[in-house]
């Protein structure tokens, strides 16, 4: 189970870094500072994500769920609060873009890996 979480991390990782070369107004100073997020962004996952769904769950239904880019925005922004400058989004609109291609590469790559590790 920690392989499992530590290998989301670092895909996690990877898909910030590839967001970052993406847009200016998404900077991370390296790949430590990206694990860094990763592992803050995974924290948030599991501790504030559930209860903002719950508080938005009316919102989320008339949405069909694409609310939950918001929550993921504003899971991603809340990981820039909480870290000091070496890791700066420039505003919530990049961060909604910013969430919705981390949520499609974090998809891709743990395909990717569990496609590697079955064969």
């Amino acid at each position: 189970m920690f392989l499992r979480w530590f290998i989301s991390i670092f895909l996690n990782a990877v898909a910030l870094i590839a967001v970052a070369q993406l847009f200016n107004s998404f900077q991370l100073e390296g790949f430590g500072t990206a694990l860094i997020a990763s592992i803050i962004l995974s924290i948030l996952n599991i501790i504030v994500k559930p209860l903002l769904i719950i508080l938005t769950l009316p919102i989320t239904l008339v949405t069909f769920g694409l609310f939950l880019f918001v929550i993921n925005a504003i899971t991603l922004m809340i990981t820039q609060g909480l870290m000091d400058d070496s890791f700066i989004i420039d505003g919530f609109g990049i961060a909604l873009i910013a969430s919705v291609i981390i949520s499609i590469l974090n998809i891709l790559l743990n395909q990717l890996v569990r496609d590697t590790i079955r064969k």
